[in-house]
Formats: structure tokens, sequence, C-alpha cells
């Protein structure tokens, strides 16, 4: 088989008409040669770092997706699912993904649960880990979020970190904010990447002492702005990524995208193409092509260098999407799944209190850290409630492994003025969140999940909408574009509810992620990430 078009040399710096030959699946030649045909020819792209999960998607349906926008291959953790089913999710993740051409790497999830402050459904301890580096289908050790066992030494933490040198695998990163010393001692550890910076001083700090840098841009964590341009000086050490992007956002675009924003700010092609393509297929030692005699025949078809729309794409010289159609065939699968909790009463949601002050989570929009504030308090029958009139508002975490109370916190910014939206994507350990604007619809929100063992939902006097995620509680068993519409119906009732997010569940499934400062809410209550301690919800 060959391929025309303009041959796009990312190490060389230079375009030039050519054809490539492709014969079992690799590419036989790369020539030279005059021809008509105007469209380009590149690697694929790769998506740095990303959950599989977060797109409510089992790996083979978001193939089927991701190939429409160009990208071959994913660096992918598998974090999500281990948190609710352990070693199992992730072999079931691996497994599924093999059915399918698309180039899936996935890591060992390094910190399950990520803190002992929260109940998750599973435990992948360092004896998980050394069985998991020792398996060919685990590429990495994936982000160590437990910063502060890293810093101060905590032995099951580097035991972690030691079994991925041993087996000469990268280990990713996790550390958001962090400076200074603290940050040199994290890297010392081998750590060698981190895609939760969230400031160009930051990124740039981490670049300086030997850090790959990953630029982020998912669903509702949104960090290209603040660090594009740094790349133009640093293109050789950065990476792109969505981290969690939702179904309906890939339905729209991946990775192309961001070539293409980056483009439109006048930064060299090159040096955005290696960013995209080359540099995690080098630095996480993944079996993709880069375009050289030799290579697997993973490589892409697109109509310019400005937008990045692709005609073709192929993986391993097998076309698994030309002009506008996938051609990923289905999958079949089992649906694995890990819920145990009983239906909750209106009365199991009060807070009862005679505080005059509060101590609240503010939700920033595109952002995971949050900031915390000190509010008044909303009284009645001496339950504290939302106020809708200053958007603070009542928010639940439930165990939805056993039956226990739920937690109870507010939160500002989400701006619902009707009923409530609910979820079994919390991360990381992914019981059930929701938000809402009193205790009753708050609880027939938390029910909704309950009865269909996991899903998402928004709730109103006059409709209750439910997606349901047979899978772990957390993915659709049916395709990409279903899904997708479905999220998206969802995602619009809930801003026809006040919500002022962008990415409403998105959002929401963030703040039970006690990893990222400043204030979160884990199914044993209210959490300090700054001091990484629980605190008190009254202030006074």
């Amino acid at each position: 088989m060959k391929i025309q078009g303009q041959i796009v040399d990312i190490p060389n710096q230079r375009t030039y008409k050519g054809e490539i030959t492709i014969q079992d699946g690799k590419i036989a030649s790369v020539k030279e040669k005059e021809h008509d045909v105007e469209h380009y020819i590149l690697p694929g792209f790769v998506d740095g770092h990303i959950h599989i999960e977060s797109s409510m998607l089992v790996p083979s349906e978001f193939a089927k997706l991701a190939v429409t926008h160009g990208t071959v291959a994913t660096v992918s953790d598998p974090h999500e699912i281990a948190n609710v089913l352990g070693v199992k999710g992730v072999e079931f993740m691996i497994e599924n993904g093999k059915q399918t051409p698309f180039k899936f790497n996935f890591g060992a999830p390094s910190c399950v649960p990520a803190t002992s402050f929260e109940s998750a459904g599973a435990v992948v301890d360092s004896n998980d880990i050394k069985r998991l580096m020792e398996n060919p289908d685990i590429k990495y050790l994936a982000e160590m979020m437990n910063y502060p066992g890293v810093l101060f030494d905590d032995p099951d933490v580097l035991e972690k970190i030691a079994w991925a040198k041993q087996n000469n695998k990268p280990v990713d990163g996790h550390a958001p904010g962090l400076r200074g010393d603290d940050v040199t001692k994290y890297i010392s550890e081998g750590i060698s990447t981190d895609h939760e910076c969230f400031s160009y001083e930051e990124a740039l700090e981490k670049l300086q002492k030997g850090m790959k840098v990953i630029i982020r841009e998912g669903s509702a964590a949104k960090n290209f702005e603040a660090l594009i341009d740094l790349l133009s000086e640093h293109y050789e050490n950065m990476m792109f990524c969505s981290d969690d992007k939702h179904p309906d956002d890939l339905m729209i675009s991946h990775i192309n995208a961001l070539c293409a924003r980056a483009i439109e700010r006048g930064m060299d092609i090159y040096k955005v193409l290696q960013v995209a393509c080359i540099n995690p297929v080098k630095h996480y030692n993944l079996d993709v092509g880069l375009l050289n005699v030799g290579d697997a025949a993973d490589c892409i078809v697109v109509e310019d260098l400005k937008n990045f729309k692709p005609l073709q794409t192929y993986i391993n010289g097998e076309l698994v999407f030309d002009k506008g159609l996938t051609l990923i065939k289905d999958v079949a699968f089992e649906n694995l799944n890990n819920f145990n909790t009983n239906k909750k009463n209106v009365s199991d949601f009060r807070f009862e209190s005679s505080t005059e002050k509060i101590r609240a989570i503010e939700c920033l929009d595109g952002e995971l850290v949050t900031n915390e504030i000190i509010t008044d308090a909303s009284i009645e029958d001496g339950n504290l409630v939302s106020n809708t009139e200053t958007d603070v508002l009542k928010m639940t975490v439930v165990n939805r492994y056993k039956d226990q109370k739920p937690a109870i916190a507010f939160i500002r910014n989400f701006g619902l003025k009707e009923g409530a939206i609910a979820s079994s994507v919390g991360h990381d350990s992914h019981n059930i969140i929701a938000v809402g604007v009193d205790d009753e619809a708050i609880c027939k929100a938390v029910n909704a999940i309950i009865e269909v063992k996991g899903g998402i939902c928004a709730s109103n006097k006059l409709k209750e909408s439910t997606v349901a995620l047979p899978v772990a509680g957390i993915m659709s068993d049916k395709d990409g574009e279903t899904i997708g519409r479905e999220y998206a119906e969802l995602d619009k009732m809930a801003k026809q509810m006040g919500c002022t997010l962008n990415a409403p569940y998105m959002s929401l499934s963030f703040m039970a992620l006690l990893v990222i400062p400043s204030l979160k809410l884990s199914d044993k209550g209210l959490f300090d990430g700054k001091e990484f301690k629980f605190t008190s919800l009254e202030a006074n």
C-alpha cells in the first residue's frame, strides 16, 4: 500500500512531497516524489496522560472516537477503575483495549486508594505494583499523587518507585503547586513528569530542574493558556494531554485541537508536532511509529497544518478512520462493578448545627484546585441548608461500597437555582457525590444513582434524568456517540437548572479529590488539602 502527500518530517524540520510504502503493518520506504496531492502526512497524535474512564467509555469505544481526531495512542492511567476494582479493573482495561488496533499504553496505578482519608473499593499495594511492573503490557508507574509520602520517605511509596526503576519504566508525577526544595526532593526520587502545573512559574521551575511538563487541557482542568508560552523554548521536554475528557468533548476534538491553538498563536509547526507526536513515544518508550523506515505504520493524513482535520488514520498500517467514518469494530465485554449501598432517606442529609459561620469550598471553573472560604451559615429547624441567593449549596459524598452516614459540606460557584446533580464518578475513590438546593433534591439525585448502581443524574421537581454507568459505576456499556449525546443532554439540563460552570459534572467529580488543595470532601468528612488533614465544617 502506498500513501502520497506532503510528508511532515518533524525531526529534520522539513515538509516535502513524497510517498510512503506500507508493507506488513510497517513503513517499508519513505521517498520524495512529485505529485499533485495537497494533503499532509504526519505521525499520529499521542495523549501524554489520560484516564480513559473519565470519557465514560470502555477503551474499545474510546478508540472509535479518538481515531477520528488523528490520535493513535494514549498514555493511560487506569487509576479510576483500580480504585473500584483493584488489579482486576486494570486487567479489564488492558484486555478490552487489546481487542482494537488502537495503542493504549497503560500504567500501574501508584496510589490506590489515593489517601487513607477516603473509602475506596480496592487496594493496590507494593506487591501488586511489583507484579504489574513485570507485566510487559504495563509501560510505566502512573502518577505518584502521594507527594507527601515521597517527601517524607514513606517506605511503601519508595518501594513502588523502586519496582518501576528495577523494570526500567518511567515514573509519572502529580504535584500541584510543589516548589522549591520540596519539588527538588520529589524529582530526585526519579519522578519524571508532571501534568498538574497551573502556573507558568511553577512549570518553568520544574522544567529547569529536569522534569518534563505535560500541558493539560481537559473537560474541567484547563492549563493550556497558562503554560503554552513555554513551548517555544522547552518543546523538547513537553507533551500535551487531556487527563480527563468527557464524551461530548471527545466527540468534538482531542490533541489535534491543541496543535491548532498553538499554531494560531504563531508557534513553530515542528516544535508543536514534536510535543504532540514524538515526545510521549520517546519518553515512555512506546511501540508507536514516527514515520521512519521500519517503524509501525502509525500515521495520519490531515487536510492542512492549521486545523489538523484528519482525513485518514492508520495504525499498524490498518486504516481505522476514513473520511468521517470510524472503522474500528465493536468489542463484547462483561460489565464489572462494585456497588453496595442502600437508598438514603432525606433525614440522612441533615447537619444539626447552631453555628453562625461555615467553612465552604469555592469551586474554580476550569481548575482542580479550590479555595477555602468562610461564609454565613443558613439554618432551618436546626439544620444547615443551602442558600441559593448567596450560591452556597449543600454538597454530599456518600460511600458506595457500604452503608455509611453521608458526609456533608457546602460549596460555592455551582449556581444551581433548583434541584440537584449527582454522580458516582467522584475522584479518586468514586463514591457518590452530589450538590443541590435542598436535602430533598439531593436525596432524590443520590437515590437515582444508587438505583442504577452507578451513573450521573440531574433532578428537579419536574424531571429526573439519569445516564447509567454500569461498568464499575464509572463507564457506559454503550457506544461513544450515544453516551456523548446523553451526557450532553444532562450537561444542558444542569445548566438550565442554573449551573454556571463550563463542565458541571467534571467539576463536581473533582470536589472529592483530596490530593489537590485547598478544601475537598471525602465520604469521611471535610478535608484540608494543604494541611493534609480533616477540618471542621463549622467555622466558629
